[in-house]
């Protein structure tokens, strides 16, 4: 049984990467992933624009010039006033090799929208991703934005599943667990039982 699903677990993850689009910028070394599908609208040296039925995403790079968060937060602030977005909340996000911030909101056609700051922990570089994007697709945004690396081997940063192992100490643990409470059952539905016929 574990091992049935193990194999769909590895085969659902080849699935998964048959499906999308690794993108590089040779000269930082960087490099992500988006969905296959998408319609590249602009692309020069450090703005990249690509575009789904229901999504949008602009990636731009900015030299970092020892920003700090404060300033990068108001920056980020500024950006979705600047879209009119509203409900705003800022955040954090985990990416290897970067210091992620975030802000997201709702823009004023209902979609939602995302600006995250990837500062990197190499070089002198920003990289700001904003993602327009329909309600439902925000799992496929956060993988988006968790793809982005900076290394030469050309691959985007892809999460690794761990398969968790029992041990049989614990194994055993659970187990009696398990009969205790199975006896303790047993015991109230006998009371139950004894009660109803005492009557």
């Amino acid at each position: 049984m574990l091992r049935r699903l193990a194999i769909m677990t590895v085969l659902a993850l080849a699935a998964l990467v048959s499906h999308a689009a690794v993108y590089t910028w040779s000269q930082y070394d960087l490099n992500f992933e988006v969905p296959d599908g998408g319609f590249v609208t602009y692309n020069s040296n450090t703005r990249f624009e690509i575009q789904w039925d229901e999504m949008l995403m602009v990636v731009q790079l900015y030299n970092k010039q020892e920003s700090g968060d404060k300033l990068i937060r108001e920056n980020l602030q500024r950006k979705a006033l600047g879209y009119s977005m509203y409900d705003l909340k800022q955040g954090k996000v985990k990416v290897k090799g970067f210091k992620g911030l975030t802000i997201d909101g709702t823009m004023p056609d209902g979609t939602r929208a995302i600006i995250a700051d990837l500062i990197s922990n190499k070089q002198d570089l920003i990289v700001e991703i904003t993602v327009n994007y329909l309600y439902g697709n925000r799992e496929m945004v956060d993988d988006m934005i968790k793809s982005f690396a900076e290394n030469k081997k050309k691959q985007p940063n892809r999460e690794k599943h761990k398969q968790k192992v029992q041990s049989r100490e614990k194994a055993k643990m659970e187990e009696q667990q398990r009969k205790q409470q199975e006896q303790q059952r047993q015991q109230e539905q006998r009371r139950r039982n004894e009660k109803i016929y005492d009557a």
